[in-house]
C-alpha cells in the first residue's frame, strides 16, 4: 500500500507538471529567438549600443557651427546713459538681443580622431550585444540538452523499474508456491522502491531542467511548455573532431569577444590621438550680431526714436578668426597623453587575454568532447555486455540458481551502464555544439 501511494504521488506530480501547457511546443530555436528578444541583458546592451551611437552622432556633430542667441530685458533707475551718451537721471527699460556662431577650423586633428573613436566605442558595444547574444544561445542550448537528456534518463529508470514489477509478479507466485523463500521477494520488493525512488529523483530532475530554461526566458513556471524532441546526430566509431586549433584560427577571425577587443584597442589608438591634439593650437572662425531698444531714447529735439529706428540705428555686427595656442594648462594634456597611453597598452593586453580565453575555451571544449566520445564509445560496449549479463542473471535467478542480491546487483550495473552512456552522449553531443559554434556554425538540433 505505501509503495503504491508513493507511486501515485509521483504519477500526480508529473501530470500536474505537464498539464498547464502541455499541448505547447518549443523547438531550440524557437526558445533562442524568444530569449533574444526579451532577455533583460541583452535589451541592457541593445540600449548601451543605441547610446554609442548617440556618442557617434554627437562628434560628428561638432564639426558643424554652433549659433547661439541671447535675449536680456532690464530696468534701469537713477542715472544711466542716453542715446546722445550723455549720463542723465531718468528710469529706462532696456531691451537687447544678440546672435553668435562658432566653427571650429583646426583643433589638431582632435575632431576627426573623436569621431573614429566613438566609431569603434559604437562598433565595440555591437559586438558585445552580439557576443551577449551567443552566451545566450549556448545557455539555452545546455539547458535543451539537459532537458533531453533528463527526459531519457527518467524512461530508463522507468523501464527498469516495469521489470522489477515483472519479476515481483513472477517472485509471489514462486514464493506461493513453495519453490522460494519468502525473502526473495521481500529483496526484489526493496529493490523496487529503491527504483521508485530513482523514478521520482528522475522526474524531479526534469522538472529542474524545465525550471532552468524557464528562468534563462524570464519565464514564469505558470508559462510552462514542453520542448520538441529533435533527431539527434548519431555517433559513430569513425566520426572525427577538427583540430582545437584549427577551430581557434577560424573563431578568432569571427567571434564577437575578440571584435569587440579589437574595435576597443582601436578606440584607444584614436584616445591617445586626441590626447596628443591637446598640444596643437586651435583655429575658429566667429561671427556676432548685436541690437537694442530703450524706451526713454530720444533724438536732439527731445523727440522719442521709435522702435524700427533704434533697431537701425544700434545693430552691429563683427566677425572674426580666433587663434588659441595652449602654453602651460597645469600638464593636463601631458598627463591626459599618459592616460590614454596607459589605456591604449590596457586594451592591448586586453585583445590578448580574449584571445587567451576563447583558446582555452575551445581546447576544452574539444578535450571535453573527445573525452566524451571516448566514454560513450566504451559505454555503448558497456551496456551491450551488461544487457547480456543480466538477461543471463534473470534467466539464473528464475530457476533459482543464483539469490536476488546477485541479480540485483546485475540490475544496477545495467541501469549505471545506460545512465553513463546517455551522460556521454549528450556531453560529447553539447561540447561539439560549441566547436561548431566557435567555428561559425548556427546551434541546431
Amino acid at each position: 500500500m505505501i509503495r503504491m501511494n508513493r507511486l501515485l504521488a509521483a504519477v500526480i506530480l508529473l501530470l500536474a507538471f505537464t498539464s498547464a501547457r502541455a499541448q505547447e511546443t518549443w523547438s531550440l530555436q524557437k526558445c533562442i529567438d524568444y530569449a533574444i528578444q526579451n532577455n533583460i541583458q541583452i535589451k541592457q546592451q541593445t540600449l548601451n549600443s543605441d547610446y554609442y551611437n548617440n556618442q557617434l552622432n554627437l562628434a560628428k556633430n561638432k564639426r558643424l557651427p554652433n549659433l547661439n542667441a541671447n535675449v536680456a530685458n532690464s530696468q534701469d533707475f537713477g542715472r544711466s546713459l542716453s542715446y546722445t551718451n550723455l549720463y542723465v537721471n531718468r528710469n529706462s527699460n532696456t531691451t537687447s538681443g544678440s546672435l553668435s556662431t562658432n566653427v571650429t577650423i583646426w583643433s589638431g586633428a582632435t575632431l576627426n580622431n573623436s569621431i573614429k573613436m566613438a566609431d569603434m566605442d559604437l562598433r565595440a558595444s555591437l559586438e558585445e550585444t552580439q557576443k551577449t547574444k551567443d552566451d545566450m544561445m549556448l545557455n539555452i542550448a545546455a539547458a535543451y540538452l539537459e532537458i533531453l537528456f533528463a527526459d531519457e534518463l527518467q524512461g530508463v529508470s522507468e523501464d527498469l523499474l516495469k521489470i522489477t514489477q515483472l519479476q515481483i509478479d513472477r517472485t509471489t507466485k514462486l514464493v506461493e508456491a513453495g519453490s522460494l523463500a519468502k525473502g526473495s521477494l521481500l529483496e526484489i520488493e526493496a529493490q523496487y522502491a529503491r527504483e521508485e525512488l530513482d523514478v521520482v529523483n528522475a522526474q524531479n530532475r526534469l522538472q529542474l531542467a524545465y525550471l532552468g530554461i524557464y528562468q534563462l526566458l524570464e519565464l514564469p513556471s505558470t508559462e510552462s511548455f514542453k520542448i520538441e524532441k529533435p533527431t539527434l546526430p548519431e555517433i559513430g566509431a569513425n566520426i572525427s573532431l577538427l583540430n582545437s586549433m584549427d577551430v581557434f584560427k577560424n573563431a578568432v577571425q569571427i567571434r564577437p569577444a575578440v571584435k569587440g577587443a579589437e574595435f576597443k584597442l582601436e578606440s584607444a589608438r584614436n584616445q591617445l590621438q586626441v590626447a596628443k591634439g591637446g598640444l596643437w593650437p586651435t583655429l575658429s572662425l566667429g561671427a556676432n550680431y548685436y541690437n537694442l531698444y530703450n524706451n526713454q531714447y530720444s533724438d536732439l529735439n527731445g523727440e522719442k526714436i521709435a522702435f524700427g529706428e533704434q533697431l537701425s540705428n544700434n545693430q552691429r555686427y563683427g566677425f572674426g578668426v580666433n587663434l588659441n595656442i595652449p602654453i602651460f594648462n597645469h600638464f593636463q594634456a601631458k598627463t591626459g597623453i599618459s592616460n590614454a597611453q596607459i589605456q591604449l597598452e590596457n586594451s592591448e593586453l586586453q585583445l590578448q587575454n580574449t584571445k587567451n580565453l576563447l583558446r582555452k575555451d575551445i581546447e576544452q571544449s574539444y578535450t571535453n568532447a573527445l573525452a566524451a566520445f571516448k566514454r560513450y564509445v566504451a559505454n555503448q560496449k558497456a551496456v551491450v555486455s551488461s544487457k547480456e549479463a543480466f538477461r543471463y542473471t534473470e534467466e539464473k535467478f528464475n530457476v533459482g540458481m543464483i539469490n536476488s542480491v546477485e541479480y540485483n546487483q546485475s540490475k544496477n550495473n545495467l541501469s549505471k551502464a545506460q545512465s553513463d552512456l546517455l551522460q556521454a552522449k549528450y556531453e560529447y553531443i553539447f561540447r561539439t555544439k560549441i566547436l561548431d559554434f566557435y567555428n561559425g556554425i548556427p546551434i541546431e538540433l
